[in-house]
């Protein structure tokens, strides 16, 4: 008779904890855990293979609320506690949540360097656009002359373009969501999971407190088919509600262009999601309203040697080159001396 016993096939009610759940009644927050929750045992994981590592601000009790391993650590730190528990338990699955606040103010630099050294990771930036735990101060990624507690006369900052950022800084795979879109939000997790490097979402979250509808011409019903553009890789890019509009490229540039006439959708930009070179993926980064329509779904997605394969691989070269050694040996090597009995300090 066979030993071997088959995982227990897990559902969304596995990794949900029996905390209550503290988020604003209405806010994002909630459609994303809901993803998550669903997505998780999908992926046929143990459910202790997972550890969900959060930094400070609202979606930072996101750990609090997954019945997984967690953390919940300091303030922007959260990729770097998560790459030290990668390179030690590389066979985890670590997941960063995070904020724009979070991530782009006091992280921003672990947030760079989690993504150039391509740590396999998955980052969930949730982007409500305003600092909501701390009541309503303008963030890095809230829009110029946005009127907030902090700034009664608007905000004079150019705002960050965190997809842009991420791009910039090398990420392998670089998406963007909406919370309440959840086939599609669902549909990303999925390819984030089964990415080896870093994943980076960009989850477009709506703080009803703070900042309401701050994306509400894709989430508006009236709106959203025309704000709305959906990258399909080997697809034409082409959108609105009567898919009479697309995008071309125009030299250097991007610009819409109206299907039905002198165009047609094969004069559209067909999606290429795994381009080596990272240069379209970042001029789709930077479309936005009014004069073009927001992006949605996989900007870029290339394979790389992960940073945990990489050091791990060194390890085991200079192992097997130096002979395994002992944590003695090591203390020993190179200068060293006694000190002996009536030795001169």
């Amino acid at each position: 008779m066979s030993t071997e016993t088959k995982a227990p096939v897990l559902s969304k009610k596995d990794f949900q904890t029996d905390q209550e759940v503290r988020w604003c009644p209405g806010c994002g927050d909630y459609a994303i855990l809901s993803a998550v929750q669903q997505v998780f045992p999908e992926l046929g994981i143990p459910r202790e293979k997972f550890v969900v590592v959060s930094g400070i601000g609202c979606s930072s009790r996101f750990p609090y609320y997954m019945n997984t391993f967690g953390f919940h650590t300091i303030h922007g730190r959260a990729p770097a506690v998560a790459t030290g528990l990668k390179l030690a338990r590389p066979e985890l699955e670590v997941w960063i949540a995070t904020g724009d606040g979070d991530s782009m103010s006091i992280g921003g630099n672990h947030f760079i360097h989690v993504l150039r050294r391509n740590v396999g990771v998955k980052i969930l930036m949730f982007n409500n656009r305003i600092y909501g735990l701390t009541k309503g101060q303008y963030s890095p990624t809230s829009e110029l002359g946005k009127k907030t507690k902090s700034t009664p006369a608007g905000s004079v900052d150019y705002p960050f373009n965190p997809l842009s950022l991420a791009i910039g800084a090398g990420a392998t795979f670089v998406a963007r969501s909406v919370d309440i879109f959840q086939a599609h939000l669902r549909d990303t997790l999925r390819r984030a999971a089964a990415h080896k490097g870093t994943a980076y979402i960009e989850i477009y979250q709506n703080c009803n407190i703070f900042n309401d509808k701050a994306f509400a011409s894709i989430t508006d019903k009236e709106t959203k088919d025309d704000s709305a553009l959906y990258l399909e890789h080997g697809k034409p890019l082409v959108f609105g509600k009567n898919k009479d509009r697309g995008i071309r490229m125009r030299g250097t540039q991007m610009e819409v262009i109206e299907l039905g006439g002198e165009f047609g959708p094969g004069d559209c930009l067909v999606w290429d999601e795994t381009q080596e070179n990272p240069a379209v993926a970042f001029l789709a980064a930077q479309l936005q309203p009014p004069h073009f329509p927001t992006p949605l779904g996989v900007f870029r997605n290339v394979e790389k040697a992960s940073y945990e394969e990489q050091v791990i691989s060194q390890i085991q070269t200079e192992t097997d080159r130096l002979g395994l050694g002992k944590l003695e040996d090591l203390l020993k090597a190179g200068d060293t001396w006694e000190v002996g009995e009536g030795a001169a300090s």
